[in-house]
This record gives structure tokens, sequence and C-alpha cells, in this order.
């Protein structure tokens, strides 16, 4: 199929984005690297009147450590995380989800303030967000706000981006010395949205015990969802081998998926039990890195 007949702008200023914004209203879509847009315009599951194209707006793409904070902007693309030297030393996490996002061509353009913003759960960045504790700039002709992640997804596709405003930066608190991290999804070929995905961060403190845990779920609930109860249980443990145990077992009972051509409920319910174990685990290995 193709989409739909859609008017096209490419402004070269955020403030020409709103303007355009206002100007087309509601049905004005943002297009960042267009990886999860487009298809949706060929299926016509997305019909929007207008599109406006954020490739030309300069000061968008980077990644930095700022203010005890790493700084993403929203159109950095997959490939620059991968080649990151400080991604790859100090949040590998990052590394680990864009290796498993798609192929290398879509790597080279889509954006990680697109995959997010999209606010689809089968996507890997929402998980990985969760599990770091993330934060959200959202900019308008107002001025930024900024969301924490647990606030971002309001439900399928909806974010708390609201008419008028387009999502800028991602921010990440700083990680500690003895942090690790760990994503892994489980998928039916190279390149597939995830059958079941898991994202981890661990935090100790100086005797061993755990101080910081996010557990973050791809593709099993409707909504992208925090693995809490798995949480919980881990935090201030020195995480035993039962610890992780029931850790998993929680974040496989508290998940939602349905059935689908990737499986069945049970089967990715036991496949989230199985990957959050081991990413548990792996983060806790990256620890003594």
């Amino acid at each position: 199929m193709i989409p739909e007949s859609f008017g096209y702008s490419a402004p070269s200023s955020l403030i020409d984005a709103y303007a355009l914004l206002e100007q087309h209203g509601d049905d004005a879509k943002i297009l960042a690297g267009g990886h999860s847009l487009i298809p949706m315009m060929k299926l016509r599951f997305a019909s929007p009147t207008h599109l406006i194209d954020i490739n030309k707006i300069p000061n968008l793409s980077y990644i930095k450590e700022e203010d005890g904070y790493l700084k993403i902007g929203a159109m950095t693309r997959e490939v620059d995380l991968e080649e990151s030297e400080v991604i790859r030393h100090k949040y590998p996490i990052f590394t680990d989800a864009s290796k498993l996002i798609a192929d290398p061509q879509v790597r080279n353009f889509g954006t990680i303030g697109g995959n997010i913003a999209h606010g689809d759960a089968a996507n890997d960045h929402p998980a990985v967000m969760l599990a770091l504790g993330a934060e959200v700039v959202i900019s308008s002709a107002a001025g930024d706000r900024t969301v924490g992640i647990d606030d971002f997804f309001f439900g399928f596709y909806t974010t708390a981006v609201q008419h008028g405003e387009i999502l800028t930066e991602i921010r990440i608190p700083s990680l500690g010395p003895r942090t690790g991290s760990a994503y892994h999804k489980l998928e039916r070929k190279v390149g597939d949205y995830a059958t079941a995905g898991v994202a981890v961060v661990i935090g100790l403190n100086e005797d061993g015990s755990c101080s910081k845990v996010g557990i973050g779920l791809t593709n099993v609930n409707p909504t992208p969802i925090r693995a809490a109860r798995s949480e919980q249980i881990l935090l201030g443990t020195t995480m035993s081998e039962s610890d992780v145990a029931q850790a998993a077992q929680y974040a496989a009972e508290d998940c939602s998926p349905s059935d689908d051509l990737r499986g069945s409920v049970e089967f990715k319910k036991d496949m989230i039990r199985v990957i959050t174990k081991r990413m548990i685990n792996k983060a806790i290995q990256r620890t003594k890195l």
C-alpha cells in the first residue's frame, strides 16, 4: 500500500517547527528518522495531513556528559550510540540495544528520540530508559519541560508529548562506578521486533549489596513496563541466586503479553523469566569491569 496524500515541510529551526505544528493542527506529525512513522503510513495505520521533517534543525544530535547526566539529543542516530566511546565504556546497555535494532541501514538513520516518542512497547529503547531512570525533555514555543520516564508513556502509541511539542533531549542520571547494565531480546530473526526483551541496571554498595536497580520489559505489555516487584526484592540485598530467581519470576508474573505469531502468552512469560535472570547476572558481572 501507499500512504494517503500529505503536505511536507522541513523547517530549519525549532521555532519554525513549533509554528508549523500550530498551523497544521493535531493531524501534523514530526518526522525524525521515519522508520516507525512511514511504515505505519504505508499501511494506513497513521494518516497525518502534514509531515514536519526536523532533520535540518541543528543542535539536536549529541551525546555528552554534563551536570550529572548523560544527555542525548533526540536526533542522535542509533549508529552514533553504537560508535560512542562514552556509551561503550559507561553505558553498555545502549550498545546492547542498538546492535539489536533492525539492520545497519535502519540504524544509520533511525533516531533515539523517534524510537521513544513513537510510544511503541515493542521498541527497544523504552525498556532501556525505564531501567536507567531517564528523563525526557519536551520543548515547545512556551519553553521546555522535563518528564520522568515513568510518566511518559500514557498508552498504546500515546506519550506525554502534546500538540505543539517536540521531544528534544533524553537525560540519564550518571551511573556510579559500581554500576552494570545489560539488555537482550528474543527475536524470531535478526532485526525483528522483540518476542520479549529485558533491560537491567544494577548498582552496588561497597559491601556488595544492591544500591540501585532498574528493570524494564519490552513488548510484553500494551505500554512499556517497569518490573517494580522485581526491583523491590533485589534492592538492599546481596542478590543471591534465590533473590535473582524470585525477581525473574515476579517479572514473568507481572507482565501482560498477548498471543500472536511470535508466541503464546505462556511462552513469552517464560522467556521474560529466563532473560530477566540472565540480564540481572550479566549486569552484576559488569559492575566489576
